[in-house]
């Protein structure tokens, strides 16, 4: 298969990604549930067990819109292979309310995500999250050594 033919292939995937993107940062939270499996399954780095399905996936997400209302992802880097989709995220956010037991303190934060999605019949199938929230959690202030590997 030449360069052309899997750009091709690839292309579906990495639109499918970009336009989950474009409706988080515009709180198109229905439409992101839209582009997603009933199942979608969630990883994240650091947590102990996987969830699942969309009602999941919306929690963790009005959890992070309730701390950070204007929470943006940019996308930095994106490529696709197969049905995977890989992408380098900055966020960026302004705390207003509360995150892992930090109150609210006004302070823009700026954190990078790695993240890795399987797409399958044209919707996003699932999810591995790796976010640096060592970073994210020292301009919230919390101390060094605060925040645990279960807790990430």
């Amino acid at each position: 298969m030449n360069t052309s033919e899997q750009h091709r292939l690839d292309q579906p995937a990495l639109d499918l990604v970009r336009d989950a993107f474009a409706a988080l940062n515009k709180h198109d939270i229905d439409r992101c549930t839209e582009l997603m499996t009933e199942d979608f399954a969630i990883n994240i780095a650091g947590m102990p067990f996987q969830m699942r399905g969309r009602d999941a996936w919306r929690q963790n997400t009005d959890y992070l819109r309730t701390a950070f209302p204007d929470f943006q992802a940019r996308i930095d880097d994106i490529f696709a292979s197969g049905d995977r989709v890989a992408v380098r995220l900055t966020m960026r956010g302004t705390h207003q309310g509360e995150f892992r037991g930090i109150p609210a303190t006004g302070r823009q934060v700026e954190y990078s995500s790695i993240e890795l999605y399987r797409v399958a019949d044209g919707r996003l199938a699932e999810e591995w999250i790796a976010s640096d929230m060592e970073t994210l959690m020292g301009q919230l202030g919390a101390s060094e050594g605060t925040v645990t590997a279960s807790e990430a």
